[in-house]
């Protein structure tokens, strides 16, 4: 049997790729919830109604009905065969909806017989039923002609509706991150705002910063400047009208024009535009140098940088931002923080960085279930709302659970006796009434394990007065000197360029030191995360067969067992490499790093691509990990979770720091305040 996705592909040939994953995420993630096809319809109907105009809302319908095929092939079976085995207290109220001889149906269901004398009148069972079921049906009519014109704020309140579509509005200089497991479509999600899939009014003006900026002949600045079209127009008109007066032209108008021209100009600030976009660029780390450079003169994340530069001068009404940090170090990542917390207009960002989160957005958006929830606060306070709200969830449906077997004991008791009728049929009426409540379903924790490892006699590793430059003119750095035992927990911190990367590269061995010597214990043996691991990746064949490739000669369960401690069990462990997500690609890495059981890992960027949950599971791991750690990183709640230590590269040089990550960050805001009040 086909796939959604293939059947998808044969009935949508034009769907884009980014909506068909969207559609194959709503579908796998909702598998074992959609009861009916009019919920698969309700979860994605919308979104195929918009690939293909062509198609009405029942071939909709239909289609819909096949995926429901698809994800449920047994379903129509079992829903028409003719036994029933009961597992609990039997819901007469749902069996008079859903059977049409309900009456047969019902008396079938019992094992003893008793004396038709002693029962109640089944007409006026019958009667009593159609009248609750008329007003449980005009209820729900209500319900739903009642829809909220925004996206709620999340109450203990869990009671369960067949409506799935998310509505909400976006506030005026409100900051929302939106959160969320990794695969479940929050890219997809800023792809289809900025493509004008949803609802946005037309005279918004929305950006996503998503794709690095074109490479030319432009200078890095003129480049931000020309974002301002108004400014733009207004200095291209000067110019021409200028031009005519300087040739010759004898049209009055032109200085009138002219003077038009300037006042516009000085209203609107235009002179003070350059220094503006100058600041800008300063704090994502463009030196005055750099910012007179052409834009073809930079590399893929320089570029991406100069893309976000363009964005936060052109303020938008609606700013996409989809994982900034990644492309920052953790001085521009600092500035980025101060700066966002002051910006005017919407702003909607897609993070993993959790200090990020805690200090930029306003609101929370967390996305699950197919559904998006909105907290107010930041993300250490979404935390702590949604705990709360998932303790009293439970406990009001546990307390639900019991009254209802309460009240189920009393029906199944009373039900065949005349002269307890009424009774029964209030409590009937009773569970009608009550609101149909689901147990609480935690999202599975994320946990990743660290081979075991035995002591090292130090000395472990040490640096002695090491130098490294690859040409004379261009020194990274002099005159380092430091080490490493097995209980360390280094973390290297620097501008990008400042020589992290090299100095991990020289302390493995990959690189030899231009001078100064390097000393590694001979029994150390150093497991390496690169930070383009992704790309080191074997993408065409499934994981357990990239663990075979690498350490050939186990057992398949061996492997198995290994990508499991990493989070890549079941069906996943055989998928290919390429269907994989970011995240999971990463989990992959990690499994074949640790496969060889290193007793000293060297970590550069290893947070690129994981979501929080799995961050905050590396952290952990580390904790425990008996080895040796030196890692490069530009997430502030890792480093403070996991490092004693701080190494800071820059200046030509490499330098162990006192006070540790408050310390650092210390020292860069007073240099970015001293910028500041420079300009």
């Amino acid at each position: 049997m086909a796939t959604c996705g293939e059947y998808i592909e044969t009935v949508f040939p034009s769907i884009d790729d980014d909506l068909k994953q969207y559609v194959e995420g709503v579908l796998e993630n909702g598998a074992d919830e959609f009861e009916d096809s009019e919920e698969v319809y309700e979860a994605v109907g919308e979104v195929l109604q918009e690939v293909s105009s062509d198609k009405t809302e029942e071939d909709i319908r239909n289609i819909c009905n096949e995926l429901l095929n698809i994800l449920k092939p047994n379903k129509s079976k079992v829903n028409n065969g003719s036994m029933k085995v009961l597992n609990a207290p039997v819901h007469l109220g749902s069996m008079v909806d859903n059977l049409e001889s309900n009456i047969d149906d019902i008396k079938s269901i019992w094992v003893m017989q008793r004396d038709d004398s002693l029962k109640v009148d089944a007409r006026k069972l019958e009667k009593a039923q159609a009248k609750l079921q008329e007003k449980q049906d005009k209820r729900t009519k209500e319900v739903k002609a009642v829809v909220a014109p925004k996206l709620q704020t999340a109450t203990a309140s869990q009671v369960t509706t067949k409506e799935r579509k998310s509505r909400f509005n976006f506030s005026i200089r409100w900051r929302y991150g939106l959160v969320g497991r990794n695969g479940l479509g929050k890219s997809t999600l800023l792809r289809m705002i900025s493509g004008g899939q949803l609802r946005i009014p037309s005279h918004i003006s929305i950006l996503h910063v998503e794709q690095e900026v074109v490479g030319d002949d432009t200078l890095a600045i003129d480049s931000v400047l020309e974002c301002d079209t108004v400014r733009a127009d207004l200095l291209k008109r000067e110019k021409e009208i200028s031009a005519a007066i300087n040739s010759g032209s004898t049209d009055p108008n032109l200085n009138t024009q002219l003077s038009e021209v300037y006042a516009q100009l000085q209203n609107i600030e235009a002179d003070k535009a350059p220094a503006k976009a100058s600041i800008i660029l300063n704090g994502l780390g463009f030196t005055p140098e750099m910012q007179q450079q052409a834009t073809k003169t930079f590399s893929g994340g320089w570029r991406m940088r100069l893309a976000l530069a363009r964005a936060l001068f052109s303020r938008p009404d609606l700013l996409l931002l989809d994982e900034p940090t990644n492309m920052l170090d953790i001085k521009a990542i600092i500035w980025l923080e101060n700066y966002l917390q002051n910006w005017p207009t919407t702003l909607l960002v897609v993070s993993h960085d959790r200090n990020f989160l805690d200090t930029v957005p306003t609101d929370i958006l967390h996305l699950h279930s197919q559904r998006i929830e909105a907290y107010r606060g930041n993300y250490e306070q979404f935390e702590r709302t949604k705990t709360e709200k998932l303790k009293n969830q439970q406990r009001e449906y546990e307390a639900q659970m019991q009254q209802r077997q309460h009240v189920q004991v009393f029906i199944d008791r009373f039900r065949y006796n005349a002269n307890r009728a009424a009774l029964v049929q209030s409590k009937l009426k009773m569970l009608e009434k009550m609101p149909e409540l689901k147990p609480i379903v935690k999202e599975p924790e994320v946990v990743l394990k660290l081979p075991d490892t035995e002591p090292l006699s130090p000395p472990i590793l040490q640096l002695n007065e090491v130098a490294f430059w690859y040409n004379p003119g261009r020194v990274i750095f002099t005159n380092v000197n430091l080490g490493a035992v097995m209980d360390s927990r280094i973390c290297i911190v620097g501008d990008n360029g400042a020589g992290k990367t090299t100095l991990l590269k020289i302390i493995m061995g990959i690189l030899s030191p231009t001078s100064g010597m390097t000393h590694v214990h001979r029994n150390l043996k150093f497991g390496y995360f690169s930070q383009h691991h992704v790309d080191q990746l074997d993408m065409d064949v499934n994981a357990v067969e990239l663990l075979q490739q690498t350490y050939p000669g186990k057992p398949i369960e061996e492997y198995r067992r290994q990508l499991g401690s990493f989070g890549v069990s079941g069906d996943l462990a055989l998928q290919t490499v390429s269907s994989l997500s970011g995240g999971q690609k990463s989990r992959v890495a990690f499994a074949r790093m640790c496969m060889g059981n290193p007793n000293f890992l060297v970590l550069d960027e290893p947070t690129n691509h994981l979501d929080i949950e799995t961050i905050e599971a590396l952290g952990k791991a580390i904790q425990k990990y008996t080895g040796g750690i030196i890692l490069v990183s530009h997430d502030e709640r890792l480093i403070r979770m996991v490092c004693n230590e701080l190494w800071v590269c820059g200046s030509s040089s490499v330098k162990s720091i006192e006070g540790g990550f408050d310390e650092y960050r210390r020292i860069v805001e007073q240099e970015l305040e001293a910028v500041a009040q420079s300009k």
